[in-house]
């Protein structure tokens, strides 16, 4: 598990940060499908899922983290969904469930589709999720 963030790297907008007010600066409010993982030396694990609804960019990793806190699961990196209504905007919640009913499904059969969202690590910086290769 990676140490807490020092004082000064709090007063450091993330690339998660970063990516948040890019996203919302391109779409506007969104519905944010969130996928919680445990990263092992050749595996990905999703660990548990939620939703939420972005509806301004000042929102920040910080934040973030301490809603993931409730799940009371140890994790070491999280993917994000942005998704918005056919006329924009968030989901509506019905249909934010489907959705991420539908991508735990695919999750099930391939852990890259973790690619296809947002991942960071603990930190809020960027990651990717590659092939393990076989031994």
């Amino acid at each position: 598990m990676e140490p807490a963030p020092t004082f000064e790297e709090r007063d450091v907008p993330t690339e998660f940060d970063q990516w948040l007010g890019a996203e919302f600066g391109r779409t506007g409010p969104f519905t944010a499908l969130a996928v919680l993982v445990e990263i092992a030396e050749s595996n990905v694990v999703p660990l548990c899922s939620t939703y939420f609804h972005i509806i301004g960019d000042a929102v920040d990793w910080a934040e973030i983290t301490v809603m993931f806190a409730g799940a009371f699961q140890s994790w070491d990196g999280a993917a994000f969904f942005p998704l918005t209504a056919g006329a924009g905007g968030p989901l509506d919640n019905p249909s934010a469930r489907l959705r991420l009913r539908e991508l735990e499904a695919r999750l099930d059969d391939d852990r890259l589709v973790l690619n296809e969202g947002h991942c960071f690590d603990q930190r809020g910086r960027r990651l990717r999720i590659g092939e393990a290769m076989p031994q």
